[in-house]
């Protein structure tokens, strides 16, 4: 039996691994959890799960949910940082999936590192940020982490029975978003509701805005250089509108290797979670005749700019790619709050990071402080 804590249970990839741990529930024992504001969720999956603990990151949340739970109920309520960093390092914990969106995963993350648990990662804020700092840590506490992300997975695959130091270049796959192939004037005009409403995934609000924007494939090349150790030349960035190769491998030899699949995170998720070992399940088969033909096509990085902009920061190190995460969660935050056009994200992002002279990280502080730059740079220019 393993022992799975699930930070970020109620959003896109962690029901989806509450998914696979239903399914294998013979093998994987939920013993902890965290959210936010949907507290009718998390009474839900205390109610199927019973875990032993849930941490609500919003105290008055926490409270309400405390008072709501019967008598009976064991699952201890925790509120705040301090709770999401006990689920993060409890000692019941095999596997800890780190599924929150944006930094505040790098806390509870360094605590399950320095606790010696294995991640499976689908923050990516967390090495978009952190880099070198956190994979040195995990060196230091023998701490494992597996990529949760489609794509990364799918490298990690790839790269099974093979010498990750003869990687020629990784080549990541990017569906292009829901304004694949438009231009800038297009762009103008788009409304929130176009941007959330992504082709292949069904993802968090966030994640869909950044899919829009190629900002995730941009953070994905950052997250894919510390987890694969390679250059930023190494990394080449593909549109692929049909979502089927999640990315590639070519070696030094010439050959290709790629994983392919119908686009289900519950995949990766589980191969996370069983790794190295694969278990059946009931999704459904890539039938390729069904599909008929595969395209492959640049990205616009005129049109697009985040993409760029993220292989700047990678270039630039130190802590550029924290202050271009931090600038874009604000950004795109205010997007979703109807304050800024689609385009301007990009714009602010552009802004901060030119007005930012990036520090070496040595300590998550300097992480931390980088982040306080850019979210008080964006107040004071809006």
């Amino acid at each position: 039996m393993k022992y799975i804590s699930v930070l970020g249970s109620t959003g896109s990839i962690g029901t989806q691994t509450l998914d696979v741990i239903r399914e294998h529930h013979d093998e994987l024992k939920l013993c902890a959890i965290t959210g936010n504001n949907n507290i009718d969720l998390l009474e839900e999956q205390i109610l199927e799960f019973s875990p032993d603990m849930c941490c609500v990151m919003n105290e008055e949340n926490a409270l309400k949910l405390k008072n709501r739970l019967k008598p009976n109920i064991k699952t201890e309520i925790l509120g705040g940082m301090d709770g999401l960093i006990a689920a993060a390092e409890y000692y019941k914990s095999d596997i800890i999936v780190t599924a929150v969106s944006g930094m505040i995963g790098l806390q509870p993350t360094v605590a399950a590192i320095k606790a010696n648990k294995t991640i499976a990662l689908a923050n990516k804020e967390t090495l978009v940020t952190g880099g070198d700092y956190i994979m040195n840590l995990a060196n230091k506490f023998n701490a494992q982490i597996f990529p949760v992300d489609s794509e990364h997975s799918a490298i990690f695959q790839s790269l099974m029975g093979n010498n990750q130091k003869k990687i020629n270049k990784i080549i990541l796959t990017a569906s292009g978003g829901p304004f694949r192939g438009k231009d800038l004037n297009h762009l103008k005009n788009v409304k929130l509701e176009d941007a959330l409403k992504h082709p292949n995934w069904s993802m968090g609000k966030k994640i869909t805005i950044d899919s829009a924007t190629l900002m995730n494939k941009g953070l994905e090349v950052i997250e894919a250089k510390f987890l694969f150790d390679v250059t930023p030349e190494q990394i080449e960035v593909v549109v692929h509108k049909e979502s089927i190769v999640h990315s590639a491998i070519e070696f030094c030899d010439h050959s290709t290797i790629a994983q392919l699949g119908l686009p289900d995170m519950r995949v990766p998720i589980q191969f996370a979670l069983f790794y190295p070992e694969r278990v059946e399940n009931k999704y459904e088969s890539l039938n390729l005749m069904d599909i008929g033909y595969l395209t492959f096509e640049k990205p616009d990085i005129k049109t697009f700019k985040c993409l760029n902009l993220a292989f700047d920061a990678l270039k630039t190190g130190g802590t550029m790619p924290t202050v271009l995460n931090a600038a874009n969660e604000m950004a795109v935050n205010l997007f979703l709050n109807k304050r800024i056009s689609f385009l301007e994200i990009g714009n602010i992002n552009e802004k901060i990071m030119n007005l930012h002279i990036p520090q070496k990280i040595d300590s998550i502080e300097t992480i931390l402080e980088a982040e306080k730059f850019a979210k008080h740079t964006i107040m004071s220019i809006l």
